[in-house]
């Protein structure tokens, strides 16, 4: 596997080693040990799978409050996504500054998003499917969000609008870091 730092400091792109032949390629998704030297979180509680009927989908952005915040790895595993990773951390040197990546079933990209970073995505293709591997289980009571729109954060979405968004992604709160 191959980590690619980005701007916001513990956040990487992960892509894969791909080893080809006449068959296609074989390649390792995920090795605790890789991530762990990296001093990456190399535990999975949860797997999970969101699925998008429609392009233009927005879902986002969402983050675990503290006790329960969680290190996510991402990957389109069908489809094309607009991923945002939004680093929240105060302490951090890149605090309300933005990422943005496109994962896509073809590219076999993976986004690694740490503890205090909110994410979120707009789907660019019909049925998009997104894979997470979550470092903690799902806390109901921590569940956060922002805005998608927030301008405090400035993220330049592909489209003004999205064609699809759930009413609570829509009135999440503005950023009040």
């Amino acid at each position: 596997m191959i980590f690619e730092e980005t701007p916001i400091p513990g956040a990487y792109i992960v892509e894969l080693q791909r080893h080809e032949d006449e068959r296609g390629f074989f390649a390792r998704s995920w090795c605790q040990k890789e991530f762990a030297a990296r001093g990456l979180s190399a535990a999975i509680a949860q797997v999970n799978i969101s699925q998008n009927r429609f392009k233009h989908t927005l879902r986002g952005f969402h983050y675990q409050a503290a006790p329960h915040q969680e290190d996510k790895l991402l990957r389109c595993i069908r489809g094309a996504v607009h991923h945002v990773l939004v680093d929240i951390r105060p302490e951090s040197a890149s605090y309300k500054r933005h990422f943005t990546v496109t994962l896509t079933g073809e590219n076999y990209r993976m986004l690694f998003v740490p503890k205090g970073c909110a994410n979120g995505f707009l789907t660019l293709a019909d049925n998009s499917e997104i894979l997470y591997l979550i470092s903690e289980f799902y806390a109901p009571a921590a569940e956060r969000g922002i805005r998608w729109n927030d301008p405090a954060l400035g993220v330049e979405w592909p489209v003004d609008e999205p064609a699809v968004i759930s009413e609570k992604d829509r009135t999440w709160p503005d950023f009040a870091g």
